[in-house]
């Protein structure tokens, strides 16, 4: 089973966590809308047998892309080819404390940073646009970008998960703004999946918060087919850049995908610009489209 979606032939798409959860039924609905769909999965093996069981008028392609890693975000870019469409999907949630093999705390690097890297890397070979996937939580997040390794704050798990996904809205917004300042007719769209069961938040590292995730989503969630719903429409909609779709009903979490609002922190032009040049920093990458001046 997956979502309906209007035919996609001719189209290519990269879906990034394409393997299990929301990312497979994104891939899953575009293939049976006849798109051409790259699965681009931290484990091959995972992501072969993932497309094994996608079927449909459209083809699937399996590549190997951990986010977390940006020698791997860079390997991926500069073999993949040009691309109609990116979905930003992959992530990690609720983790212990770590770091990415180039030092970054785990959620933050895999969640934002590689996904920013490989915006940018991609960004001349893109025809149509980039859907970022963000979550809820940001809505509770605070983002230090002079602390993002929480040398000065208590380590949360959570609260890593909401900064990143926070990160993920502030990155929308600024990328939107570069490319309307620069006469760009790609867009930059987001969409959250509400409350959904995915693998996601069943390998958060903590027993207590896997089981209580589990109890809550299976009280009030959606399944992952119902959860891919908002990432298909911000990906096949007409419409417009910096637009951010999210579930209809019970404050976001369940329902038919709609344009949904977010936080006063992820319309802050200045710290998505302050957040803009630390990636960069930390990322080694830059889109060459310039920033401007908040109204």
């Amino acid at each position: 089973m997956s979502a309906p979606v209007a035919p996609q032939g001719g189209r290519r798409f990269v879906v990034t966590g394409a393997n299990s959860g929301v990312g497979l039924e994104t891939a899953r609905a575009l293939v049976g809308a006849g798109a051409h769909v790259v699965l681009a999965c931290r484990s091959l093996d995972k992501g072969e047998r993932a497309a094994a069981g996608i079927t449909g008028p459209g083809e699937t392609e399996v590549r190997a892309l951990d986010v977390s890693d940006l020698s791997s975000v860079r390997a991926f870019a500069a073999e993949v080819g040009a691309v109609d469409v990116l979905v930003n999907n992959a992530g990690v949630m609720g983790v212990p404390f770590s770091h990415s093999p180039d030092g970054v705390e785990l959620h933050f690097a895999t969640n934002h940073l590689g996904h920013f890297a490989l915006t940018n890397l991609l960004l001349d070979r893109l025809t149509d646009r980039v859907v970022v996937v963000g979550s809820i939580a940001h809505r509770r997040a605070e983002l230090d970008v002079d602390d993002l390794d929480w040398d000065r704050r208590g380590y949360g798990a959570f609260a890593a998960y909401a900064q990143s996904k926070l990160a993920n809205l502030l990155f929308l917004a600024e990328l939107q703004r570069r490319l309307t300042a620069a006469g760009s007719t790609l867009r930059a769209v987001g969409a959250h999946p509400g409350s959904t069961a995915t693998g996601i938040t069943g390998h958060t590292g903590h027993g207590w918060a896997t089981a209580i995730g589990g109890w809550g989503h299976a009280l009030v969630g959606m399944s992952p087919v119902e959860g891919a719903l908002p990432s298909l429409y911000a990906a096949t909609m007409d419409v417009p850049g910096n637009t951010y779709v999210g579930p209809d009903k019970l404050r976001e979490m369940r329902g038919r995908p709609t344009a949904v609002g977010r936080s006063r922190a992820a319309l802050d032009p200045d710290l998505a610009k302050h957040l803009w040049r630390r990636s960069e920093e930390l990322s080694g990458t830059a889109c060459g489209l310039e920033p401007i001046s908040p109204p």
